[in-house]
């Protein structure tokens, strides 16, 4: 299928026009807010189970022909949502097995979201009932561009038809009981299964020490949701088999591998709220910066930034205010990403219940005078401005792994330290300082090619699973630039420890073998003394590290920093080592953010890898890049509340549009939370 939504940039809202039919004119007064605003897509039926489906087996789409219809009449296309994310409760009365079982074996209660088994028959036929109907009713409708399917879909249900799906799933993936109690080495503790009857799900009142049971019950439930996803596209498609779909994801939502997701999905999107002002907003934009381009990775195109807010949460600790012209810098950082859309959740603000005071476009003062709606009505007649932006896309010379089964059993391997193993932080880290330089990278996870590119970051890569050793080794081999950390290659993809030297099967590649890990209290530093230049000088003096120290012996590698205190001091925690056409460097420990700038400082110098643009940029700013195959198209972003001086840049750079359009090309100053978008001529 060929890149959706191509053709312009997209702005608009989750609408929830089912809160407001006691009010007929509320729909006219919205339309004419939506046209104010430029916005041309709505989200529409997200969570209309009760309203399209009052009693079971009656339906009532009338006031729903009234709202596509309408906004089609006004230029406003439609998402159109399947309503599984919640269920009526007349569902829940009559068929209780629709609802979910906690860990402990209590059934839930009728209420909240996602509150449903994506196992039971009962619910499945039900949803798929509904989404037939709409699919029949609407699918051809001229105004229906997408389907949005459910809703950020996540939780994990411990029922008895659960707990017979998982038995299945186990059954399939090994075979034998007698393969299962090897993989989990139910030895330990006396815990062998003689059935595959026996074993049900982790519990907080039963078994949850076997490594492996907790790994492959988050895969299963992971996998289940994927498999229910797909009884809800397989209910629309039969009646709308050219219309895409999407499914909302979350912000480093723990629970669901994203990247098994992207053959079922036609196009990502995602749901992004970020706690702006909370701490330095470069810091939090860099942050958001890394799940835009994680979003972007899982299919290697533009994605739809579903859902963000135009003004504050109500969930957060701090509901805090999007400062003047936060708004629009966090937006165009999204297109500046990858994505082809700006929407909001929520249109108009709910008057009850427990959303009632989230940010909206419209308040409940019913206005379009203020400060929020007139941000939303610049931030639309810019994207109007942009339609070329839609057809570019982000070019990446750099692969960063982010692996959620790698993450799953990180944070379940009960040591080195018990408490923050920091896999997240260390893949920021790196993310960081080229997101800093202005140079573009893609994530891939451990079962992606990573041919083409010319540098592969792999952090904490403790679990090794679908043969990327074997992929590590072929790109040095085949002349790549190969960076691996502590916590690396310790288990196979069940969570055995590989007998052997550590790292399994790369210790010729990196030219070291780990012999022992030393975990640092929180208040614990260490530091690594460079002893060597790399290429350009900037890896230079003493960098401080923390948490985690990899205690390596060099077997051909060579020694570029080394530890300067404890027993260890003197032993490397920086290594090179040439391996084939390529080279390999190995960081032993969690660096301080100085440590990453600088050492890829250097490598970017020696690889001559591409940037956004070929200056120095100040510390609140950086750029990022999409292109097509004429012109890359250059966002410059100001993350501070103080006024930032770029260089002047050259006559091949000319300004496309800026957030701030009373000011002109000669002020090469970005104004607080401004955006820049330059263009230049490809090579």
């Amino acid at each position: 299928m060929q890149q959706l939504f191509s053709d312009r940039l997209l702005h608009g809202a989750d609408y929830n026009p089912e809160q407001w039919l006691h009010d007929p004119e509320i729909l006219a007064r919205d339309i004419e807010y939506m046209k104010a605003t430029n916005s041309n897509v709505m989200s529409v039926g997200i969570f209309s189970w009760a309203k399209l489906e009052p009693q079971e087996g009656v339906f009532d789409f009338e006031w729903m022909d009234k709202v596509i219809d309408s906004l089609h009449k006004n230029g406003i296309s439609i998402f159109l949502a399947t309503p599984s994310g919640a269920r009526p409760i007349w569902l829940a009365k009559k068929y209780p097995e629709v609802l979910r079982v906690a860990p402990n074996r209590q059934r839930n209660l009728f209420g909240a979201r996602h509150n449903h088994c994506y196992t039971s028959p009962v619910y499945r036929e039900k949803i798929g009932i509904l989404n037939a109907k709409l699919a029949d009713r609407y699918g051809n409708h001229p105004a229906v561009k997408l389907w949005h399917i459910s809703n950020e879909y996540g939780g994990e249900c411990h029922c008895d038809l659960c707990q017979e799906a998982f038995r299945g799933w186990l059954k399939d993936k090994y075979g034998t009981i007698e393969e299962l109690n090897m993989q989990w080495w139910t030895t330990f503790w006396s815990h062998t299964y003689s059935d595959f009857s026996e074993i049900e799900s982790p519990a907080p009142h039963g078994e949850n020490a076997i490594h492996g049971m907790n790994l492959d019950w988050k895969r299963f439930v992971s996998d289940q949701t994927q498999d229910f996803m797909r009884h809800e596209i397989a209910s629309v498609k039969p009646y709308t088999p050219d219309l895409p779909v999407t499914a909302n994801f979350m912000y480093y939502f723990n629970g669901l591998n994203y990247f098994k997701f992207k053959n079922d999905v036609d196009i990502i999107s995602w749901d992004n709220y970020p706690v702006w002002h909370k701490s330095d907003d470069l810091s939090i934009g860099l942050d958001t910066a890394m799940m835009h381009d994680l979003m972007r990775s899982i299919k290697k195109q533009p994605f739809l930034l579903m859902e963000s807010t135009p003004s504050s949460t109500n969930w957060q600790s701090v509901s805090k205010l999007k400062k003047p012209g936060m708004h629009l810098l966090s937006s165009m950082q999204a297109i500046a990403h990858g994505s082809n859309s700006v929407q909001y959740f929520q249109w108009r603000k709910s008057r009850g219940s427990s959303e009632k005071l989230h940010g909206a476009v419209v308040s409940h003062n019913d206005r379009s005078d203020t400060r929020v709606f007139k941000e939303v009505a610049q931030l639309g007649e810019l994207l109007a401005q942009l339609p070329q932006i839609a057809a570019t896309n982000a070019r990446a010379e750099v692969a960063i792994v982010y692996d959620w089964e790698n993450k799953w059993a990180v944070e379940d391997s009960q040591g080195p330290r018990n408490k923050d193993m920091g896999y997240i932080e260390e893949v920021q880290a790196h993310y960081r300082a080229f997101a800093k330089k202005g140079i573009s990278v893609d994530f891939v996870d451990m079962e992606c090619d990573v041919d083409g590119y010319k540098v592969l970051v792999a952090p904490m890569l403790y679990m090794l699973r679908a043969g990327f050793e074997q992929k590590m080794r072929k790109f040095v081999e085949a002349g790549g630039t190969l960076i691996t950390t502590y916590w690396t290659g310790v288990i196979n993809e069940n969570d055995l420890m590989f007998m052997g030297d550590t790292p399994h099967a790369l210790t010729d590649v990196l030219g070291l073998v780990s012999e022992e890990i030393d975990g640092l209290y929180d208040h614990e530093r260490n530091y690594g003394v460079v002893q060597q230049s790399l290429a350009a000088g900037a890896l230079s003096g003493n960098y401080s590290c923390s948490m985690l120290c990899d205690l390596v012996h060099l077997d051909g590698a060579e020694a570029i920093m080394t530890y300067r205190d404890d027993f260890y001091a003197g032993r490397a925690v920086l290594t090179r080592h040439a391996f084939g056409q390529g080279e390999a460097y190995h960081i032993g420990s969690h660096f301080e953010d100085g440590f990453y700038d600088d050492f890829y400082s250097e490598l970017a110098h020696k690889l001559e890898l591409e940037a956004a643009l070929p200056v120095q940029l100040p510390t609140p700013v950086y750029a990022v890049a999409r292109e097509n195959e004429s012109t890359k198209y250059i966002f410059v972003h100001n993350f501070s509340n103080e006024a930032a001086p770029i260089p002047m840049l050259g006559e091949a750079y000319s300004l496309v549009a800026r957030t701030r359009p009373e000011l002109t090309k000669e002020q090469w100053t970005l104004a607080p939370y401004e955006v820049l978008i330059l263009a230049t001529p490809k090579k």
